[in-house]
């Protein structure tokens, strides 16, 4: 009978319990990503990788853009904090000059003064001479009262600049603390897509277009670059506008397969915006550091208006930009997978468009 008898239940209190329940959750965590990396599980497909690491993309180029910014009003902070102690160290100068020529001017009134005007006139060898001497004396009395006059002057002017020079560094602080907060963001995000792509074989990433981050290059820098094409632009084609219009086009064509860095304005890695604004500067106009100042830039056109050498922005928060080069296709840096390449615009969602020249 007790060879029939059932298997004792073990009960699931104590060791047991705990073991499957960690076990539960260690399986948890690596499908959801509770392991703090916020990566999903390696079975995702090489599509829904895609899908993932595009996003993670998209949001790192909003959080590099806000750095941009951030780094250009810190740039800025600077400069003017450095203006205004040079303008104090100035004033502070000409005021200790000031107050030497007063201290001197002190000591020789110190040294002549207990003779009575009147006995001086009487005791005097040469009247004429000394009523000179006294009016040249009251002629010193009213430059001593200017040149007082003129070191409380400075003395305000001094403290006004150092005012200044305390809200600037102040707004150099803060800035400096975004651009550490915007790094911090838009590295976490590049980390995520790294190793997601990580994942999967090199194959895989071909086929999703995808290459490493790290060893991301020009596979399309044999590319030549594209006239503006005929009877594309309104503009008469002598004009300064069509020329700096090609200038830009020329130079982003010039920049295929150069990689994506965030935060790069060139001349050998770009971000979007910063590749804008360099082909821009090669074309003699000064653009705007970021995509939400670039589209304020110049005049809105219509995507029905485009022409080569309008920039074209994307997603509805302004976050990416490229250069329209002609015949629905634009020139821009992707993402650090992706190296400066010639792609359709809209492969993207199109937010709208700025003619710069």
């Amino acid at each position: 009978m007790a060879a029939h008898r059932k298997p004792r239940q073990r009960s699931l209190g104590g060791g047991t319990a705990r073991t499957a329940f960690t076990i539960a959750l260690v399986g948890a965590a690596s499908a959801t990503g509770f392991d703090g990396t916020g990566v999903a599980s390696p079975d995702l497909t090489p599509a829904q990788v895609k899908a993932k690491v595009d996003k993670l993309y998209q949001e790192a180029e909003v959080a590099t853009e806000k750095y941009n910014g951030a780094k250009e009003k810190s740039t800025k902070a600077a400069d003017r904090l450095g203006t205004l102690q040079d303008e104090a160290a100035r004033k502070t100068e000409r005021l200790n000059s000031e107050r030497d020529a007063l201290g001197s001017l002190a000591t020789a009134q110190y040294r002549g003064e207990g003779i009575d005007p009147s006995l001086g006139l009487l005791l005097s060898s040469n009247p004429d001479q000394y009523l000179d001497g006294a009016a040249f004396a009251e002629r010193a009395g009213h430059r001593q009262a200017s040149a007082v006059s003129r070191v409380r002057t400075q003395l305000r002017e001094i403290e006004q600049l150092r005012g200044a020079a305390h809200v600037e560094l102040t707004s150099l602080k803060a800035r400096q603390a975004d651009l550490k907060r915007h790094k911090k963001t838009v590295t976490g995000k590049l980390g995520e897509a790294r190793q997601l792509l990580s994942r999967l074989s090199d194959e895989d990433r071909a086929r999703i277009g995808a290459d490493d981050p790290d060893t991301a290059r020009a596979s399309r820098s044999g590319s030549a670059p594209r006239g503006l094409g005929a009877g594309s632009a309104t503009t008469a084609p002598g004009s300064s506008s069509h020329s700096r219009s090609a200038a830009a086009v020329s130079y982003a064509y010039g920049k295929l397969g150069s990689p994506y860095v965030w935060g790069a304005t060139g001349p050998d890695a770009f971000d979007c915006s910063g590749l804008m604004q360099a082909a821009f500067r090669a074309a003699g106009i000064s653009l705007p550091r970021t995509t939400y100042a670039q589209i304020n830039a110049g005049r809105r056109v219509s995507r029905s208006e485009l022409q080569p050498g309008d920039l074209v922005f994307f997603y509805s928060g302004i976050s990416h930009v490229g250069l329209y080069v002609g015949n629905g296709q634009m020139v821009h840096a992707p993402n650090p997978s992706e190296p400066v390449r010639e792609a359709p615009v809209d492969e993207m969602p199109f937010a709208g468009a700025t003619r710069v020249t």
